[in-house]
């Protein structure tokens, strides 16, 4: 069983790691901007964070590679604890 340090560990690591990965999509958010898009994190789990591609993104036929190529690269490159960006 887990103790009520660990879990307060666990939860703080969490809430920084989706601050930072915050702090990443604001870098990216301007250049999705500009071709009218956006970009928002709808949560992180397993180190694995899930955006969510917004206007032009959403529906753009090269989202799988602004996602891929483009934001996660970027995401993995900032923070390093991120395995794998998802669309959701």
């Amino acid at each position: 069983m887990r103790n009520m340090e660990d879990t307060m560990k666990e939860s703080l690591s969490s809430t920084k790691l989706t601050t930072e990965v915050k702090k990443a999509i604001e870098k990216i958010r301007p250049s999705l901007q500009m071709d009218g898009g956006d970009i928002e994190l709808v949560g992180i789990e397993n180190n694995i964070a899930k955006v969510r591609l917004k206007g032009a993104c959403g529906s753009c036929p090269m989202s799988v590679m602004t996602l891929k190529m483009g934001v996660e690269r970027i995401i993995k490159e900032m923070v390093p604890e991120v395995k794998s960006v998802e669309a959701v």
